[in-house]
């Protein structure tokens, strides 16, 4: 499994319920961009609409070696739709309903020769519990400089 794209923050400003994997629908260039790495996860988002859930703000940036036609009339930010099994989607609106939660992407990667976006059900963290994963970080800083020594 090679990933292609991390969302870095998404651990940090969230707290992570439960994870899904689903496939997403992609054009030729968005795929030779995303295996040259020219993406990025930081603000996007998941939304259910008519039982279908589409990912949106995650972008992919033309590539730079494909049709100069198609790319220009490509967006970098487009709407794009992602595959789950019907009942996998309504687990997840039962789930918001309940937990007043997000949809977002934690990472996109390769499957046996199939890109896979990572989806997470997750809550957004308070300030108090961002302090708090700070303060951990740091102390096991500290102990692996411990024992180092």
């Amino acid at each position: 499994m090679k990933i292609l794209v991390n969302n870095k923050k998404a651990f940090f400003n969230y707290e992570i319920l439960e994870k899904f994997e689903a496939g997403i629908c992609l054009l030729g260039c968005e795929v030779k961009a995303l295996i040259t790495s020219k993406s990025s996860l930081d603000g996007a988002f998941c939304i259910i609409k008519n039982d279908e859930i589409f990912v949106l703000n995650m972008h992919i940036s033309p590539y730079q070696y494909g049709d100069q036609n198609f790319n220009i009339q490509q967006e970098p930010t487009r709407t794009r739709k992602l595959l789950l099994n019907k009942s996998e989607i309504r687990k997840i609106g039962m789930f918001l309903k309940k937990h007043r939660a997000t949809i977002i992407p934690l990472k996109a990667y390769f499957n046996h020769k199939k890109i896979k976006l990572e989806i997470a059900i997750a809550q957004k963290k308070n300030n108090n519990d961002k302090r708090q994963t700070i303060k951990e970080k740091q102390e096991k800083r500290e102990m692996r400089r411990m024992i180092k020594y």
